[in-house]
């Protein structure tokens, strides 16, 4: 079980469990809801108020997208080895705090011939406070509950699926709400309100401090990594013995224990990547050495933990097409709303990021129904706790994406056509006579495949990380949608540069010229390539194996079979 330790201002062991997960969702809610209340309508102030052409952008938009995606890497590489989890989030939240507070002051008292400098500096300020809090801020509520216990580790399943309903109702309720303002009455009030936001999430962390489940940093989990690879290039020469256990060293605690860590995981062996299994091989070298040096000879545990993260790596690749379709919520779905009609009644009209929120709605249905009726439903038939495999929801996940860009090209067909009965091919800012709920079904299913694959990675990357590394887990999960915002930039380039040798630019600062059908058309064969690949890797793949499991599992199985249908 997971040891509780003392906070330095705290002398009793703090308690765990959803009493504590509660306040950090809170904080996450409050982050999602600033994070979302900036990028959703930063594709129309870099356009209407900075006035930057489309294309350009798109791409800024993508960049600052990417970097925010990416950063968190960094972010979990310093919370994993020096400040652990909750110093790293408390010194995010400030520095968030200070970074939207200069972002208001640059789109409103301070001068104009500063504020475009001021404003760039302020987004990326938060995107240095991204990195440090995404990562640490979903392991550190999943770090309150107990995975060696029955009882807790169905409620951690659950969780993932609970933690992103409030990371959606954040961001949702910031792009119906804060966005609004910032089109009807200012900038500097919306940007205000994310701000004011952030500091009472910043006293709510706070307040729940002794109520916290708090893990010392192990150091650097790439050590580890380092070793097992020194260590088995070290052996390539040696040959295995497959037959004679003795000759591996297996450390029976399962690796070096810190204080203030839970007890590491006995890893079971597993037969992919055999190469890495030379560095637990002992050679005559390793047996005359009394003191075992941990560059020539590696635990079982060791090597498992190195494979573990080896495996999710193609995983990761293979769902980068994914980061890109989403990339074009925040961009070109915007730009497309923004032509046209979007009046609700005589006097109310949508803003065209609003329309994001439709994505959050679509997954606050989803995600209720996945969990309460989706899950026992199919455990059912599969006999698994959680219904079906993690790799099984990210795949319905990455399938119902490409049909999102089938659908948004379809759409955007009509939308084309609409524009030239009309005459208004040549109007870019005008009106198309065509009603925004016709973009009402890309933006649904694009909230359905974010609820699968957006939710399955979160798990995929926390459960099969080892403990040490789960922040870094966290961060390589959310970095698919940083990454993704790089590559669609590189897509967009290259579209650009082939488009352009002729009259006709697929992606032209006239939208109602440009060809963006064409463009989701690309990204949907490119999307289809991508999951053939996944699908191969997903059938190979091979799921962390722990000592016990099975027991654990079978223990799982009979308490879901007993608590089905409770809330």
């Amino acid at each position: 079980m997971m040891n509780n330790i003392a906070s330095p201002t705290q002398g009793k062991p703090s308690r765990g469990g959803w009493n504590a997960a509660i306040f950090i969702i809170f904080v996450e809610v409050a982050q999602q809801f600033a994070f979302y209340g900036l990028a959703s309508n930063l594709i129309m102030y870099l356009t209407n108020v900075l006035d930057q052409p489309l294309a350009t952008a798109a791409k800024n938009v993508n960049t600052w997208l990417g970097v925010s995606s990416v950063f968190p890497v960094l972010g979990a590489f310093v919370a994993d080895s020096y400040l652990g989890r909750f110093t790293t989030i408390l010194f995010s939240i400030t520095i968030y705090f200070m970074g939207m507070v200069l972002l208001t002051l640059s789109v409103s008292v301070i001068p104009s011939q500063s504020c475009r400098a001021v404003f760039f500096v302020a987004l990326y300020i938060l995107s240095v406070a991204q990195g440090g809090q995404k990562p640490c801020v979903q392991t550190f509520a999943a770090d309150q509950f107990d995975e060696n216990t029955p009882a807790e580790r169905k409620a951690k399943s659950s969780f993932f699926n609970w933690w992103y309903l409030g990371l959606v109702f954040g961001a949702t309720s910031a792009t119906l709400g804060v966005v609004y303002l910032q089109d009807n009455v200012g900038w500097g009030l919306g940007f205000g309100i994310l701000a004011g936001v952030l500091m009472v999430s910043l006293l709510l962390f706070l307040v729940g401090i002794k109520r916290y489940r708090k893990q010392r940093p192990p150091g650097s989990p790439f050590t580890t990594l380092a070793q097992v690879f020194v260590a088995a290039a070290r052996k390539w020469h040696v040959n295995e013995t497959l037959n004679c256990e003795s000759v591996y060293y297996e450390d029976e605690k399962g690796g070096a224990t810190v204080e203030g860590q839970p007890q590491a995981l006995v890893l079971s062996r597993t037969n992919q990547l055999r190469f890495l299994d030379k560095a637990m091989i002992i050679d005559e070298v390793d047996a005359s050495n009394q003191i075992r040096n941990p560059w020539r000879l590696c635990s079982l545990n060791q090597v498992e933990e190195v494979k573990l993260v080896l495996r999710l790596i193609p995983i990761w690749l293979s769902c980068l097409m994914f980061g890109v379709i989403q990339a074009q919520l925040h961009t070109f779905f915007t730009k497309q709303s923004s032509t046209t009609i979007r009046s609700i009644g005589s006097h109310f009209q949508v803003p065209p990021a609003s329309l994001q929120g439709l994505v959050g709605i679509a997954i606050l249905i989803a995600v209720p129904i996945y969990d309460r009726f989706f899950i026992p439903l199919t455990r059912k038939y599969t006999g698994h706790p959680s219904g079906i495999t993690v790799l099984q929801r990210i795949g319905i996940g990455l399938v119902i994406s490409i049909l999102n860009m089938v659908v948004s090209a379809l759409v955007e067909a009509k939308r084309l056509d609409v524009a030239k009965h009309y005459n208004l091919i040549d109007k870019p800012k005008a009106i198309i006579p065509m009603k925004l709920w016709w973009l009402l079904p890309q933006y649904l299913i694009c909230g359905v495949s974010d609820a699968f694959t957006t939710v399955g990675l979160q798990e995929l990357f926390y459960d099969q990380m080892p403990e040490q590394m789960r922040s870094i887990g966290a961060a390589a999960f959310i970095s698919v949608i940083g990454v993704g915002s790089f590559i669609s930039s590189g897509i967009i380039s290259i579209v650009q540069s082939i488009t352009s040798r002729n009259s006709d630019k697929w992606l032209g600062d006239n939208i109602n010229r440009a060809h963006l059908d064409y463009f989701y058309w690309v990204l949907a064969v490119l999307s289809t390539l991508s999951l053939c690949v996944y699908v191969l890797i997903a059938r190979a793949f091979e799921y962390r194996k722990v000592g016990g499991e099975e027991k654990l599992k079978a223990e799982m199985s009979i308490f879901a079979k007993n608590h089905d249908g409770e809330t």
